[in-house]
């Protein structure tokens, strides 16, 4: 077997969250930057609270409201498209059955 292939085991490596808690615990990191811990996740609380430390909302709101825009602009083309077809195609169509 090969020699030296684990990393090194820290068995006090500390953790710290962004809420200011703190604990040790067994890691191959001497200290771990947690954002959510037992402390302050919404689950464990109990409050309802959203957590969003990339902007994840936001960015789907605007992927949602750029995508509204889309949508209208398609249905209006549709609508014309649709006008278009169901014009008359020619004066005879236009003029009915005269005959």
């Amino acid at each position: 077997m090969k020699a030296n292939t684990h990393p090194q085991f820290y068995p006090e490596a500390e953790v710290k969250c962004a809420c200011g808690n703190t604990f040790t615990t067994g890691s191959t990191l001497p200290t771990i930057h947690l954002e959510l811990c037992n402390k302050c996740h919404p689950f464990y609380t109990g409050e309802a609270r959203f957590v969003d430390s990339a902007s994840r909302i936001k960015d789907y709101e605007r992927k949602k409201a750029t995508a509204q825009v889309y949508i209208s602009k398609k249905v209006e083309k549709k609508e014309e498209q649709r006008k278009k077809d169901n014009a008359p195609k020619s004066l005879r169509e236009m003029l009915g059955n005269l005959s």
